[in-house]
């Protein structure tokens, strides 16, 4: 499996509607297990994102798909930063398939 937890700080009041859209553009990608999004409890623009793909391959693949481009591109004016995102590898837990 193949892990990645993102930081990501949307324009100042635009968390919301950057989440809106993070979410409608990930409805149907091939390899994904779980696409997270989440509100940062203590800092009112920022959003985490964790994502878990059966491959790196699955998620370079996903970025070619028009719903995620389309969610790229409406969503780029929203955001102000990526603050980090590191990589894992998933072992498992609720929802996962087995790997």
């Amino acid at each position: 499996m193949h892990g990645l937890i993102g930081k990501l700080r949307a324009q100042p009041g635009q968390r919301a509607a950057l989440a809106a859209i993070l979410l409608e553009g990930t409805a149907a990608m091939p390899g994904c297990q779980s696409y997270v999004v989440a509100e940062d409890a203590t800092d009112a623009d920022v959003l985490w994102i964790t994502e878990v793909w059966n491959s790196a391959a699955d998620h370079e693949a996903s970025l070619a798909l028009p719903a995620v481009r389309a969610a790229i591109t409406r969503g780029r004016p929203l955001i102000a930063g990526f603050e980090s995102q590191v990589r894992t590898r998933p072992l498992g837990g609720p929802g996962l398939a087995a790997d």
